[in-house]
C-alpha cells in the first residue's frame, strides 16, 4: 500500500475570464428577461444568491444592481468591467433562475402548446419585458431602440428564452459562459 493519498475528484477551478462589452450587455438583458418571465425576479436572484453562497459579493439589491449597472446600455452605468469572481456569481445565478424557470421557458418554447395560448404568453413577457427596458436602458441608445422596435423584438426575444433555457439544468453555466464570450453578435 501506498502512503500517497488520492484526491478522488479535485475542485474544478473557477474561469477567470472577464466579459467584454457584448457580453456583459447580453447577461443584463438575460437578467432582466428573467424579471420579465417573474414578477418577483429581483428578490427571487437576491434569495437565489444567498442560496449560492455569494452573499459576499451581492449582500443586497444595491450590490446587485450596481453589479448589473457595468452594461453599457443601461440609463446610468459604471465604468470598468466585473472582476472574474463577480462575472461568475452572475453566470452561475443566471443558470440557478433559468432552473427555476424552465416549465415556463419549456411552455414558450414548445411547439405543442395551442398556438393562441402561446401568443398570449409571448404578448405577457414582451410587455414587460419593453416596460423593463424601458424603464431601465438608455432608449437614445441604437441597441436599445433594435430591442423595442417590432421588426426585431420577437426574435431577440425568442432568443434570449432560447439561451435560459440551454443554461437551464447540468451544463448550463459552461453553456452560458461559453455564449457570453462568443465574441460574435
Amino acid at each position: 500500500m501506498s502512503d500517497a493519498t488520492v484526491i478522488p475528484n479535485p475542485p474544478a477551478p473557477i474561469p477567470t475570464a472577464v466579459l467584454g462589452r457584448r457580453g456583459m450587455e447580453r447577461l443584463d438583458l438575460l437578467l432582466l428577461t428573467v424579471e420579465s418571465l417573474d414578477f418577483n425576479g429581483g428578490e427571487a436572484m437576491l434569495w437565489a444568491t444567498q442560496q449560492l453562497g455569494f452573499e459576499n459579493l451581492f449582500p443586497n439589491r444595491v450590490e446587485l444592481w450596481k453589479r448589473r449597472c457595468h452594461n453599457p446600455l443601461r440609463r446610468s452605468t459604471r465604468r470598468g468591467r466585473l472582476g472574474a469572481a463577480e462575472t461568475e456569481a452572475l453566470i452561475r445565478l443566471l443558470c440557478a433562475m433559468a432552473d427555476r424557470l424552465y416549465p415556463m421557458l419549456h411552455q414558450l418554447l414548445s411547439s405543442r402548446e395551442p398556438s393562441d395560448l402561446t401568443a398570449q404568453r409571448w404578448s405577457l413577457v414582451d410587455q414587460r419585458l419593453r416596460d423593463l427596458i424601458d424603464e431601465r436602458l438608455n432608449l437614445r441608445r441604437g441597441a436599445v431602440q433594435r430591442l423595442l422596435s417590432k421588426d426585431h423584438s420577437a426574435a431577440i426575444q425568442r432568443q434570449l428564452v432560447l439561451t435560459l433555457a440551454l443554461a437551464a439544468g447540468p451544463g448550463g453555466v459552461d453553456r452560458l459562459r461559453a455564449s457570453l464570450l462568443d465574441p460574435t453578435p
